[in-house]
């Protein structure tokens, strides 16, 4: 089994992975009369394949227990997938790059501060929704369309927080 140590999540870490989703570090502009701060492109959206389309939901997750044990990681090989809580739920993240294995040895855990969410490019595997103290809800962009979207890949992983 892989033991992890989840890290706190930042945008520095995460890159190979995808984006962080925070606007507390994020530029903005003004718009409506100076009345709303619009935190303008803060993820890359990718749709890939015929008929393809952003699609906006909410996840609704109940809470995991500690230490975290999966049996795989999955992806979604022709789009990417954005998770952003709606509550300042924290909440686990466990990673590989794309391909069309996974080498332990690159499989990264992180943390967030409930605050962040994150955006999961394109291919790159990924755990379960892993929310901790309480259930969470989760805006969620990501693909929908024409298509096989979702591969699983079995591995053991075992995740505690620093």
């Amino acid at each position: 089994m892989l033991e992890l140590k989840a890290a706190p999540l930042t945008p520095e870490a995460f890159a190979p992975f995808g984006d962080v989703i925070d606007t507390r570090t994020a530029d903005y502009f003004h718009i409506n009369a100076g009345r709303t701060r619009r935190y303008h492109d803060l993820a890359r959206v990718e749709t890939l394949g015929e008929e393809a389309r952003t699609l906006i939901s909410i996840f609704v997750s109940r809470p995991v227990t500690l230490p975290l044990e999966l049996d795989f990681l999955e992806r979604h090989p022709l789009g990417s997938q954005a998770f952003m809580p709606l509550h300042e739920e924290r909440f686990v993240i466990v990673v590989a790059p794309p391909g069309d294995s996974i080498d332990p040895s690159e499989v990264r855990a992180f943390v967030t501060d409930g605050r962040q969410g994150v955006n999961y490019r394109t291919g790159t595997w990924h755990a379960i929704q892993s929310v901790l103290e309480r259930e969470g809800e989760f805006l969620v962009v990501d693909r929908g369309g024409e298509g096989h979207n979702c591969d699983e890949h079995p591995l053991a992983v075992r995740v505690t927080l620093e």
